[in-house]
């Protein structure tokens, strides 16, 4: 009688147990959903974790407008455009590297026109000797060294950031990032050991920036007419950039898509959400602030660099607070962690004013009475209400960053239907094997 009793005590111990395990499961279960929930949603919505066949056509007519416009802005001699998207370029690598600082690490950056700066100065500083050494017949190949050599001196300046701000959050470490780079711009005015030439810029009187490979034989190559439409086309600098600058934002949106993807990346989505669960959780928080930092400072140096070698010169007025906050409204009105919400961001926020200002000196000239001037000088005005107006009803942005959501208790469906995978995993991946201190 004794043996029933203590073995139906022990029964009932074993199903309360149970029942606790399972309610702890539960709770855990659910605040790793509000942690992590916000991370696996692929950028097309499809059966299969596929594109759809539409997404799939509308990317390739988008990818063929872009390789067939600098062809007949140039052909129908619309330069300042063509100037324009270039521009436009620039600006929007700029603001995908920034978007690994702010959209996926979840850090306020104002000091982005910075790394900008060293990356264009960078080039420009080592471009005069390179070309030196390599001779005449070599000296194009002058471009993808100082490339190179600009993004790694921006990632180290952005390394060097992130050693004094890894323990300051919101408006603290948005002060720093603005005094960043201040003093970044002032330094370059006021020409440190000989090296920037102060308000006159580089390169020296005397010297040129190298051309980039293949320019000179594009120009006399590359070139036709069609008399009837008044159409004549030739590779100019400005169509040559053009290209160059779009395959290094290509190339760029598959990088850092592919970091949003990595263990990194999932690193940076948990720090985002939750700081103290991402470190309770065995992520190196530290790290990932640190290489945060440094990957999107890189892609500000690689901007930087195609800037200066674009224009043929560099100076240090463009590198002020105003363009930061520019290049930070990308990634906020396109949408903070979100790729195409930055490309769209780009084309909206630095393509609108200067439409603005081409459609008034070509198509309101005849009006006169001051009339394109006074359009012209609204376009920043319209921009700025233009801002309001999403901030108002779009605040997450025009294309925001799609949710991933994981389950804890392995795959199976959300409750809008979106396949899931296992949270367990996706920490253990996010986390180092020997936990938050390795």
């Amino acid at each position: 009688m004794t043996n029933k009793t203590n073995a139906s005590n022990n029964t009932t111990a074993a199903n309360e147990t149970a029942a606790f395990e399972d309610q702890a499961v539960k709770g855990v279960g659910s605040s790793a959903e509000k942690i992590f929930g916000g991370m696996a949603k692929p950028m097309f919505k499809s059966k299969g974790g596929k594109k759809s066949p539409l997404s799939i056509a509308l990317l390739a007519v988008f990818m063929v407008l872009l390789f067939v416009a600098p062809i007949y802005l140039q052909g129908m001699n619309e330069m300042y455009l063509l100037s324009s998207m270039i521009l436009i370029g620039l600006f929007t690598i700029s603001a995908l590297g920034l978007n690994i600082v702010v959209g996926y690490a979840g850090m306020l950056d104002f000091g982005r026109m910075a790394f900008y700066a060293v990356g264009a100065y960078s080039a420009a500083i080592i471009a005069i000797p390179v070309a030196g050494l390599l001779g005449p017949t070599l000296e194009m190949w002058t471009f993808p060294f100082a490339l190179i050599f600009a993004g790694l001196m921006a990632a180290f300046v952005g390394w060097i950031l992130s050693l004094p701000v890894m323990r300051l959050r919101g408006d603290y470490l948005a002060i720093v990032t603005l005094g960043f780079g201040e003093i970044v711009r002032i330094t370059i005015q006021n020409n440190p050991f000989g090296l920037t030439n102060g308000m006159l810029g580089l390169p020296n009187r005397g010297d040129t920036i190298p051309a980039p490979p293949f320019l000179d034989w594009l120009r006399e190559t590359v070139h036709w007419s069609i008399n009837d439409l008044n159409f004549h086309f030739m590779v100019t600098r400005n169509v040559y950039w053009y290209y160059v600058i779009l395959i290094v934002l290509i190339l760029a949106v598959i990088i850092i898509r592919r970091l949003d993807h990595s263990r990194l990346g999932r690193s940076w989505a948990a720090m985002r959400e939750d700081e103290v669960a991402a470190t309770a959780m065995g992520v190196n928080v530290t790290k990932a602030k640190t290489w945060a930092f440094v990957l999107g400072s890189f892609w500000g140096g690689i901007a930087g660099a195609c800037f200066v070698f674009q224009m043929g010169a560099v100076s240090p007025e463009p590198f002020n607070f105003f363009n930061s906050v520019i290049v930070l409204a990308v990634v906020v009105i396109g949408g903070m962690g979100s790729i195409p919400g930055v490309l769209l961001g780009g084309v909206l926020i630095l393509g609108f004013p200067e439409f603005i200002r081409w459609f008034a000196m070509n198509h309101l000239t005849e009006a006169g009475g001051g009339i394109p001037d006074l359009v012209s000088n609204l376009r920043n005005l319209l921009l700025g209400l233009f801002m309001v107006l999403m901030m108002i009803f779009r605040t997450k942005g025009l294309i925001p960053m799609k949710s991933k959501f994981y389950n804890l208790y392995g795959k199976g469906k959300s409750d809008k239907g979106d396949s899931v995978g296992s949270a367990t995993g996706t920490v253990a991946e996010a986390a180092p094997k020997g936990g938050a201190g390795s």
